[in-house]
This record gives C-alpha cells, sequence and structure tokens, in this order.
C-alpha cells in the first residue's frame, strides 16, 4: 500500500525525476572536496534563520513601545525563550562568516570565470543582502545600541548628493526615528530581504545546476570559451560522480558541525541583548554594532574627519562595482590559485584588514577605558604650581570621567585624543565650544557641565602643553608685539 502511495505520488509529482535533476545531479569527483562544502553550510544557516525567525515573530512585536518588552519577556519569562533568541544570533553571525568564506574560495578557485558570470554576481547580490539581514535585524532590538546605530547609519545615508535627506526620510519612514522606523525596519527584515533571499538562492541553485559545479582547478588547465563546455562534458563523462549519495558526505559531515557549534555558542554565550531601552537623550552612550559591522564602525573611528564623505559614498560603490565587474575583467585563463599570486595575496589582505579592524572595533580607541578615571591619580608634573581655579579643574577632568576616553601622562582611554598637548592644538574659545558643543567623536557636555566647572576645566587644560612649546593662538588675533 506505501509502495502503491508513492508511486502514485511520483507518477503525478515527478519527484524522481526532480531528485535526480536537483540533488542527484552529476558534479565532477574533484567537486567532493572540504573546500566545496562551505556553500551547504550557508544554506543551513539560512534555513535555521528561516525557522528560528518564524518562531520568534510569534512572541516579538514590532513596535516602539512593546519591542523592548517584548525581548525581555523572552530572554526571562517565555520557556527557552532566550535560547531561540541566541539561535537566531548566533546562526546569523555563522551565516556571515561562511558565506565571505564561501566567497572568497569561489574566488581563489576561479569559479567567477566562464561560463559562471551569473553565479558570482547573484552570490555578491546574496552577500550584500545576507549583510542587510544582519543589519535590520540588529534594528529589531530597539535598544541603545539598535537606535543610536541607526542614527549613526542615518548620518551616513544624509551625506549622499542631491538625495540624501529624501534617502533618510524613507529609510527612517519619517524625520526622526520613531515607531514608524521599527515598523518600516520590520517590513524589509521579515518580508522584502527575505523574499529576494529566497529568490535569489534559488536563481543561484539554478545556475549551479545549469552550468555545473566548478571542477578542482588544475595549474596550467585555463578556460577557453571555444572548448570550455565540450572540456567539462568530457570531464562528467570520464569521472563526473551524482552529488547524492558519493559527494554529499563532507558537505553533511561540515553542515553538523556548523549546527553543532551553533547550539554550543547559544548555549554557551546566550542572545546580544537588549542594551537597554532607547533613549535620545542620553549623550553618553556609546554604541556598537554586532561583529560583522566592527570594522566598518572601527574604520569609521580611524579615518580623519576630512576624508569620512568621500571615502563613505566612494569606496561601497567602488568595491561592489569590482566585484560585480569581476568575472567581465578576468573571463578566462589560469584558474588554479598557485598560478595566481596577486589574487592570494588580495585575499589574505582583505582578510588580514578586516579582522584587525573587528579586533580594534571592540576595544579602546573607540571604546571608554571605564577604569581609568578611578584607577589613576592624575600624574604630579600635571597638578604642581597650578592655580587654584586650574586645581579645581583638574578635580573636574577627573570627577567628570574624563579620562575614561582622553589619557594624560600616558594613562586613561585612548577613544580620544591625549590631553598632554591639549594647548598646543586649540584655543581657550575653541576648548570652551568643544566641551560644550562637542563634535567629531566627542558628545556635548554643555548640558553636564555648570559654567563654572567649564571655566574651570578650560583653564585647567590651557596649561598642559610642554614647556618649550608655545600655546595654540587665534591667528584672526594679532600677536602682542615685545615692548
Amino acid at each position: 500500500m506505501l509502495r502503491k502511495t508513492a508511486l502514485w505520488i511520483d507518477e503525478r509529482l515527478r519527484v524522481s525525476k526532480l531528485f535526480a535533476s536537483t540533488a542527484g545531479h552529476t558534479v565532477p569527483a574533484s567537486a567532493g572536496s572540504w573546500f566545496y562544502v562551505f556553500g551547504s553550510g550557508t544554506l543551513l544557516c539560512f534555513v535555521l534563520q528561516i525557522v528560528t525567525g518564524t518562531c520568534l515573530a510569534f512572541v516579538y512585536v514590532p513596535s516602539a513601545d512593546e519591542a523592548y518588552t517584548s525581548l525581555e519577556y523572552l530572554n526571562y519569562q517565555q520557556p527557552l525563550g532566550w535560547y531561540l533568541r541566541a539561535l537566531h544570533y548566533w546562526g546569523s553571525n555563522f551565516m556571515v562568516s561562511i558565506m565571505a568564506v564561501h566567497m572568497a574560495q569561489v574566488f581563489l578557485f576561479g569559479a567567477f570565470k566562464y561560463p559562471r558570470e551569473l553565479t558570482w554576481i547573484s552570490g555578491c547580490i546574496l552577500l550584500l543582502l545576507t549583510l542587510g539581514m544582519a543589519f535590520t535585524g540588529q534594528i529589531m532590538r530597539f535598544d541603545q545600541d539598535a537606535y543610536w546605530g541607526l542614527g549613526i547609519g542615518a548620518a551616513i545615508m544624509g551625506r549622499t548628493p542631491l538625495i540624501g535627506p529624501n534617502l533618510v526620510h524613507w529609510i527612517l519612514g519619517g524625520p526622526i526615528i520613531a515607531g514608524e522606523t521599527l515598523s518600516r525596519f520590520f517590513t524589509f527584515h521579515v518580508f522584502v530581504i527575505p523574499g529576494l533571499l529566497i529568490a535569489l538562492v534559488s536563481l543561484h541553485l539554478r545556475l549551479v545546476l545549469t552550468k555545473g559545479i566548478n571542477e578542482y582547478p588544475v595549474p596550467g588547465q585555463g578556460v577557453r570559451k571555444e572548448t570550455y563546455a565540450e572540456d567539462y562534458e568530457a570531464l562528467l563523462k570520464k569521472e563526473g560522480v551524482p552529488f547524492y549519495p558519493k559527494a554529499i558526505d563532507k558537505d553533511l559531515i561540515f553542515s553538523g558541525l556548523v549546527m553543532l557549534s551553533i547550539l554550543v555558542c547559544a548555549a554557551y554565550f546566550g542572545p546580544k541583548g537588549p542594551e537597554g531601552m532607547p533613549n535620545p537623550t542620553y549623550i553618553d552612550t556609546v554604541p556598537a554594532p554586532d561583529f560583522f559591522f566592527l570594522w566598518i564602525y572601527a574604520a569609521l573611528a580611524l579615518l580623519p574627519p576630512y576624508t569620512e564623505t568621500f571615502l563613505l559614498l566612494t569606496a561601497p560603490v567602488v568595491g561592489i562595482g569590482l566585484l560585480l565587474a569581476l568575472p567581465f575583467l578576468s573571463n578566462t585563463g589560469e584558474k588554479s590559485a598557485r598560478r595566481r599570486p596577486i589574487a592570494v595575496l588580495g585575499v589574505i589582505l582583505v582578510f588580514l584588514g578586516l579582522s584587525t579592524l573587528t579586533h580594534l572595533g571592540t576595544y579602546a580607541p573607540w571604546s571608554p577605558h571605564m577604569e581609568a578615571w578611578s584607577g589613576d591619580p592624575t600624574p604630579v608634573q600635571f597638578v604642581q604650581g597650578r592655580s587654584p581655579l586650574e586645581l579645581q579643574g583638574a578635580l573636574v577632568l577627573q570627577n567628570k570621567q574624563c579620562r575614561n576616553c582622553h589619557s594624560l601622562g600616558g594613562h586613561g582611554g585612548l577613544r580620544g585624543p591625549a590631553l598632554d598637548d591639549i594647548a598646543t592644538r586649540l584655543t581657550r574659545d575653541q576648548l570652551i565650544r568643544q566641551v560644550i558643543q562637542g563634535g567629531g567623536n566627542m558628545p556635548a557636555y554643555g548640558k553636564n557641565l555648570a559654567p563654572q566647572e567649564v571655566s574651570a576645566l578650560v583653564a585647567f587644560l590651557q596649561t598642559l602643553r610642554p614647556t618649550y612649546v608655545p600655546a595654540a593662538h587665534d591667528s584672526a588675533v594679532p600677536a602682542a608685539s615685545g615692548g
């Protein structure tokens, strides 16, 4: 009875033929390698995101008033709600990481060359959409990190010439970050981007099936458009094997290890946030993105202010443009990484740079050194011979925790510039304006300090310079001539 039922279903749905043309399609025997497992690992993470995201949507409330509360409910009241959130969070981290490695492997193996140009382009767009899912997912927490991180992102978008303000208004659903903003990002995160991802994953898999899996590159055997199709078909006839069951074993093992790693990380580290209710009046917050955007966070902190706008508007466009144009710039020729040293060096430099910036993004100089003010007294040389007003300013500097971000005498935070020679760079008026209004990475402290505290603090800061270096001078005011 079961066999007859199965045959009846197969006769109408052609399940066996569908299976033979997909999971059972012929691949080069060399494709059954550990180098080819990252695509299936990424697909597993995507499926996990869909399942866990659907479950979270049953409880999560996309409202500015209820989003934070619903996450707190998941963390502390819903049975295993914290673990569900952790699975979703760590699944996202693993998906971004494995996809980045998969893109690097495809590049090093020359799998972007003819006839797989569209396979590469669809993969690049999938990577961008995955990063979009990660960013919108962080906004779903709608905590301090999400609120201020979105504010930074909106500020970057606002620098776009001509359409900047309209773009920000469209993204935020209005002139400010509010309930409409969260509803809009919820739509992006749950409907728009996942829909595009599913469509592109289907296209990507279709391209893999029609153009085949890239054979393991052999030095000296390059791509020639005139003969590649015939050579690939001959290779499949000579040593081709069905993907299932001959070449799928390593994919299954790797996917199992990835799933186990996600389960362990979710159980050990737990979910991310939420990190406090969003409060636009709290200026002392230090927002930090999730780890896959930390490198951008660190790079922006390192950039000189006069280069920010230009690089923010040009670097992403140039980078994405090069990725999409790559299969047309280098369409034929050598595939093996052994014969492409520049490609190998480029991948090493990219991953080394991203890793370094990501590591730096987790601590100073972009994060305050919270123990600096309480653990380290003001060095003696900076208080000797000071007037009572200047000494009062030294107390303000210490008690207001300015040294969380600024070092003095080699001790303190590194988020802001060292204060040892601040009087050689800023005049009195500039110091007052910087303290009250802020600027660069420094928030405004006009509402946090009384006028007399500002006066004392600036008086002390004016003494911080080497004895042999003159103080900063306003070029608009003529210097007094000697008698």
